[in-house]
């Protein structure tokens, strides 16, 4: 997903241009799915068969494709890979809620802006000043306080808030044809890392509980932190600067810091996932790359090419070149949100 400026790429973006399933378990010693349907909220035509296809071939033994479980790494992007990122990525509205939530401690923000706008809802004025203006809302409600700290508060966060459209829970957003994709992949061998623009410790603290990906398998965006020994107590104390954007050519380069080794399986749905696909794609080793379309405007959203969110046009454009297959959504979903 194209996340700009600081912890995510687009929030500068969208900003400036208009102003579980519950539980699931990473398998650490994975068992074969073979009698039941693994993909059940997927129509029966030929994108869920390839997907299929490809899992059966590189995981059995005596095949020409046959992959080591070592070589099975899987990468997805976040926001509109696995969970919705309309109206406003889920991040901007964990910052917007967090400087109302702290306005009181600040009585000067209510003539400081950006802060002002942001509790007067005028955010296309709150975000005009750009880079300075996301900057400041980003220090003031994810820097100076240690990890433990802010984990909570996001885990807070994530159990009571309600997306402005649905009045959904946002971890009742995931899409269930994905989180089916997880289990299957983990079920087969391969082990499951999100690659997000998003920030990685605004993921950690409920990937596992939400996508069966723990901690140490999300890769995000990041802020710089410092160790300091407070009252005898070690810590990890968050700074407002940044320290790794995770997003467009990121992607490729925080796969390598964090993992090591190439992806055979790749799933996103913007421009900024491009350069993980073609990573992902250009493997010697038998891959898969998956590219979400947002095709279903009555169950979900429909937008592609001119979006102010998840835009997606060179990846269009290129699929064919690159063999991504490309999921309809309209067509190839049951279902999008669990529950149907």
């Amino acid at each position: 997903m194209k996340k700009s400026f600081f912890l995510f790429l687009p929030l500068c973006l969208f900003l400036n241009m208009q102003c579980k399933q519950a539980d699931q378990t990473n398998r650490a010693e994975p068992t074969k799915i073979t009698t039941k349907d693994p993909l059940p909220s997927w129509n029966e035509a030929a994108l869920k068969q390839s997907i299929v296809a490809f899992v059966g071939k590189v995981t059995k033994e005596g095949s020409p494709e046959f992959l080591q479980p070592s070589d099975r790494i899987a990468v997805f992007d976040n926001d509109g890979t696995l969970w919705a990122e309309q109206p406003v990525y889920f991040q901007a509205a964990f910052i917007f809620d967090r400087v109302k939530a702290l306005a009181p401690q600040h009585p000067e923000w209510k003539q400081k802006q950006p802060f002002k706008a942001v509790l007067d809802g005028d955010l296309a004025t709150a975000l005009g000043g750009g880079e300075k203006s996301i900057g400041a809302l980003l220090a003031a409600t994810h820097a100076g306080m240690t990890d433990e700290a802010f984990d909570q508060i996001v885990l807070d966060w994530i159990k009571t808030a309600k997306h402005p459209t649905t009045g959904k829970a946002y971890t009742d957003m995931v899409y269930q044809p994905m989180l089916e994709l997880l289990d299957y992949l983990r079920a087969n061998g391969f082990k499951t890392f999100i690659v997000s623009g998003g920030g990685i410790d605004f993921m950690r603290p409920w990937t596992q509980q939400v996508y069966g990906i723990p901690a140490e398998q999300v890769i995000g965006s990041s802020l710089k932190v410092k160790y300091e020994v407070v009252d005898g107590k070690p810590s990890l104390l968050r700074l407002p600067e940044l320290n790794f954007i995770d997003d467009g050519p990121g992607k490729p380069v925080g796969i390598h810091q964090h993992i090591g080794k190439r992806p055979v399986f790749v799933a996103g749905n913007s421009d900024g996932d491009y350069d993980m696909m073609q990573y992902t794609m250009t493997n010697p080793l038998p891959h898969f790359g998956l590219l979400i379309h947002h095709t279903d405007a009555t169950r979900e959203w429909a937008y592609d090419r001119e979006s102010h969110i998840g835009k997606l046009n060179k990846g269009l454009d290129d699929a064919g070149k690159y063999g991504w297959q490309v999921v309809d959504m309209a067509k190839d979903w049951k279902v999008v949100y669990p529950g149907g």
